[in-house]
């Protein structure tokens, strides 16, 4: 890259260009990798730049994530069926995800162990006050269509289908069968939500 065109990158430009060389260097170098040096060559700039805007390789890594994985939302299908728009779901958050879990699940593992933290922890760290999930939307329109009595859900019970599809890919690592989702919503979950009065 240009050195001199990289330096008169500015705000949000620079910004983007580092986060996007971090997300190369942490997919193909994993977390051992991940140095300001390896990232601000990428990204055609400084180390003293990256330094300005994150404090160390765990503030970058966690806006990376934030941009890459967080803020890539997966879409709650709107059927009219609560079955179907959990299908749906978790379809798109295999089509989505399961090529980022993968990456995450083996390139992370040294950051978890130097840091003490786990997946979960990260997870919690990227959300934020944000604490709605696609899930979420599609047992709040059941609600509203009455398919679902109008009292709160363990958040357990609402994630469970997304959790057993994460599960089944960090395990497998690889991209799960269609059989496979449709075991989970109709012999597990829809069960699960007729004990709490669903009428599905």
């Amino acid at each position: 890259m240009d050195l001199e065109k990289a330096t008169r990158r500015r705000g949000d430009e620079l910004e983007n260009a580092i986060l996007d060389a971090a997300w190369a260097q942490l997919v193909e170098a994993g977390y051992p990798g991940f140095t300001f040096e390896a990232i601000a060559a990428r990204a055609g700039t400084s180390r003293p730049v990256l330094y300005r805007r994150w404090a160390g390789r765990e503030e970058l890594m966690t806006a990376t994530l934030h941009k890459f994985w967080f803020t890539q939302s997966i879409k709650a299908p709107d059927t009219g069926s609560l079955r179907e728009d959990m299908l749906g779901f978790l379809r798109n958050s295999i089509a989505d995800r399961s090529g980022l879990m993968t990456i995450l699940s083996v390139q992370l593992m040294e950051y978890f162990r130097d840091t003490g933290t786990s997946f979960s922890d990260l997870r919690d760290e990227l959300r934020g006050s944000r604490r709605t999930s696609g899930a979420d939307e599609i047992v709040a329109r059941a609600i509203a269509r009455g398919d679902l009595p109008d009292r709160p859900l363990p958040a357990r019970v609402v994630s469970l289908p997304f959790d057993l599809t994460r599960h089944e890919l960090f395990m497998t690592m690889r991209s799960i069968p269609e059989r496979t989702i449709v075991e989970i919503v109709d012999q597990i979950w829809l069960p699960l939500l007729r004990s709490y009065g669903a009428t599905v």
